[in-house]
């Protein structure tokens, strides 16, 4: 049976709880296989589950997996709001309440940068509901040893939600990746026109970080509770969250291995798509 796996075919909304706010979410929901695997997305403006993962999501449902993306609240199609505690812990509730409504117990979770250090949010919450975890770019918070903070990217990141125009747009996608010849015009400028589309997202992301500068605590004290074994992969040249963070979780983790990708910025899943694919598939089939 052929799969329509598009961004349109696959969208879904669900409304869901988080004690006293009620939220919709959006997601894309690929895939029929008895095993799950839930992809969260990074905090840029205008990321979403589909952008972060469209070259990821084909491999995984040829593999017999179910696939979802959950677009946290806050960005894409999900509802806005202002987060004034943990943005890790909101997102893991967040999927606590769709994997709830979706009466799914038990997952795989592919996290990058935000969507890492809300996969481990989730995991510390509810271990029994983790098969696997895949961590990229990001994990834990916490300063890098090496590396002035907040870093160059974060801080193109912060200038570009508070003056989202296309200059803005490039300086920070011109660090976002390493190879900066597959970012076309095009492909930018779709971008800005997607996050000029949600401007309550970029106005309350704004108001979130005056709120709480620490949207992403570091819990690197509290990474030896997760058994869960982990594959953490790390571009060499990320200049959002530095490579030694990645150090941080393979020695952390009870149950940890890392892959260091070269000529890769803070995108390992689109940067090198296929060999990550492959990697993943055979993790989780382990």
């Amino acid at each position: 049976m052929s799969v329509d796996i598009t961004e349109s075919a696959t969208s879904r909304f669900i409304r869901i709880q988080d004690g006293e706010l009620s939220l919709q979410l959006h997601y894309n929901d690929v895939g029929q296989g008895e095993q799950v695997v839930v992809m969260l997305h990074g905090s840029g403006p205008g990321a979403s589950g589909w952008a972060n993962f469209n070259r990821n999501v084909a491999p995984l449902v040829a593999a017999g997996y179910r696939v979802i993306l959950m677009d946290c609240p806050g960005w894409s199609k999900s509802d806005p709001i202002v987060c004034t505690g943990s943005r890790s812990e909101l997102n893991a509730r967040a999927l606590k309440g769709l994997l709830d409504g979706l009466s799914i117990a038990k997952v795989h979770l592919i996290g990058n940068s935000m969507g890492a250090h809300s996969a481990v949010a989730f995991a510390l919450a509810n271990p029994d509901r983790v098969g696997k975890l895949v961590l990229m770019g990001g994990g834990t918070g916490g300063a890098s040893s090496f590396v002035p903070m907040p870093t160059e990217g974060i801080k193109l990141i912060g200038a570009l939600y508070r003056a989202p125009t296309i200059e803005n747009l490039n300086r920070m996608m011109s660090v976002f990746v390493y190879d900066t010849s597959s970012l076309t015009e095009d492909l930018n400028k779709a971008r800005l026109d997607n996050m000029l589309s949600r401007r309550d997202h970029l106005e309350n992301f704004v108001k979130s970080s005056e709120a709480n500068p620490k949207q992403f605590p570091d819990v690197g004290h509290r990474l030896g509770e997760i058994g869960a074994p982990t594959l953490v992969i790390w571009g060499r040249d990320d200049r959002f969250v530095p490579l030694d963070v990645g150090l941080r979780l393979l020695a952390g983790l009870q149950n940890a291995e890392l892959h260091v990708f070269s000529r890769c910025g803070h995108w390992a899943q689109w940067e090198h798509a296929d060999k990550f694919n492959a990697m993943v598939v055979d993790f989780f089939a382990r």
